[in-house]
């Protein structure tokens, strides 16, 4: 029988998560032998900072039907089940649990709070919420004003989880930008400082092409590179990536 499934089976808790977003917090609480299948795309490197940590654990494309065999106790989402999977879940006496996407940190923190209950050990939570509360305590009394910007001009809502993570490493986003924006918009109005998303920046896209633009490259000497991937779900994940901000030059 191989290690996993011995781990599994002596565990208390066993815990199935079929989404990306899920899986981060299910990878930092859970010990071996707790979570038994995570999605797909953790096990991918440019998805995941994760990624070593989750190839431990067989993977699924987000269905019940491919987690069935490794006995999940707890059925693990965010963002909703399908109509039959949740039916067949409850057939199948499997606790569901579809976290709600969070629209703050405070959000983030209630996610982690949830996941370590499932497990039965609320304090497992306890060093993430305490690292959250201790960038809150320090956090910049000034934020500078920096323009998060993925492919394709993909940025962020003024107030959003992504947001108040770059309020707590002491960045705000300009108002006068949208969730789109376009190169007119940063020829008009360049911002002070781009933080530039570097999510799959090796693979040739419409949405990587975008920042070849001359008007994009000329942004190059106010620019800083972030994990992008951190900021796909911005969860506990965001955490490190405060860290970082704040030591960047200003």
């Amino acid at each position: 029988m191989p290690a996993f499934a011995l781990l599994a089976a002596a565990s208390s808790v066993r815990i199935a998560s079929l989404n990306l977003c899920a899986d981060e917090y299910a990878l930092l609480l859970a010990r071996p032998g707790e979570l038994v299948s995570v999605s797909r795309l953790s096990h991918d490197p440019l998805e995941s900072p994760l990624a070593s940590r989750a190839r431990k654990i067989p993977a699924n494309r987000g269905e019940l039907e491919e987690v069935i065999a490794r006995r999940p106790a707890v059925l693990l989402t965010m963002g909703g089940f399908g109509r039959s999977t949740a039916d067949l879940a409850r057939k199948m006496r499997i606790r569901t649990i579809d976290l709600p996407s969070p629209t703050d940190v405070a959000g983030v923190e209630r996610n982690l709070r949830t996941i370590a209950n499932v497990i039965g050990e609320p304090r497992r939570a306890e060093p993430l919420l305490q690292r959250i509360t201790e960038l809150r305590r320090t956090a910049p009394r000034a934020a500078r004003e920096a323009l998060f910007l993925s492919g394709g001009g993909v940025s962020i809502g003024g107030w959003s989880p992504a947001a108040e993570w770059m309020g707590l490493a002491g960045y705000r986003q300009p108002k006068s930008y949208s969730e789109k924006v376009s190169l007119e918009q940063l020829l008009a109005h360049p911002p002070a400082l781009l933080l530039r998303s570097d999510y799959r920046s090796g693979q040739m896209s419409s949405g990587q092409a975008w920042f070849d633009h001359p008007i994009v490259r000329g942004l190059k000497e106010r620019t800083h590179l972030v994990d992008g991937r951190r900021w796909t779900c911005a969860g506990p994940l965001m955490i490190d990536e405060v860290e970082r901000l704040r030591k960047l030059p200003h």
